[in-house]
């Protein structure tokens, strides 16, 4: 089971999503927070494989949330619930370790299939989350540097653009989890990206991403 918590100031969007993930065999609901404050305390004790995280939030905002729950829980995986006129706080959550960025309007199919990729150790992204985060990327510098990569390496960067597992890139490029581990590390060491998040922009920025598949 997946161990989701949820976290959003309205009760009706909470509600839904309860309703969504219960209506599944394989994850479950183990708490809600109507904002940041609430959801830190029942992170340490529940234990959450997955956090759906609002941005905007009276009092604890969401990115604080993520901040400190990623400080005392590494290994949770938080995925960003946010809206279109979000933009200005995507980076500022990337920066404070969210895993993943779902539009609330996605659909519920997409919702849950982000979930289950977050707890694999994907980076589950709606389409229009990621094209708004390589804007703000484009936007903040205009040239597009070389990648000095391999062209297996820029094969799993295409694929980690997509929001895959490395379970998933192994059994896509018929190789070993390790060795798709082994690329990756690589990647982050060669392009000075922190995260799978910031490798999977800089994907989408140099057009390394599949066109098959979803992200």
């Amino acid at each position: 089971m997946i161990r989701t918590l949820l976290v959003d100031d309205q009760q009706l969007v909470r509600a839904g999503l309860r309703m969504l993930c219960e209506s599944t065999s394989d994850i479950e609901v183990v708490g809600e927070a109507p904002h940041g404050g609430e959801a830190i305390r029942p992170a340490g004790r529940v234990k959450p494989d997955v956090v759906l995280m609002d941005l905007r939030m009276p009092g604890t905002d969401g990115i604080t949330a993520t901040k400190t729950i990623l400080g005392e829980r590494p290994a949770t995986r938080i995925v960003v619930l946010t809206t279109f006129d979000d933009d200005e706080h995507l980076y500022p959550a990337l920066a404070a370790g969210a895993c993943g960025f779902l539009a609330k309007d996605a659909t519920p199919a997409e919702l849950l299939d982000g979930i289950r990729r977050a707890a694999a150790g994907g980076s589950p992204f709606s389409d229009d989350v990621l094209r708004r985060l390589v804007g703000q990327a484009v936007r903040s510098r205009a040239e597009r540097p070389d990648l000095p990569l391999t062209p297996r390496e820029r094969e799993v960067l295409g694929l980690v653009g997509m929001g895959l597992s490395n379970a998933d890139i192994a059994a896509r490029m018929h190789v070993g989890v390790t060795t798709v581990k082994t690329h990756v590390a690589n990647l982050m060491d060669k392009t000075g990206s922190p995260s799978r998040v910031h490798l999977a922009i800089l994907a989408v920025r140099h057009d390394l991403t599949p066109d098959n598949g979803k992200r």
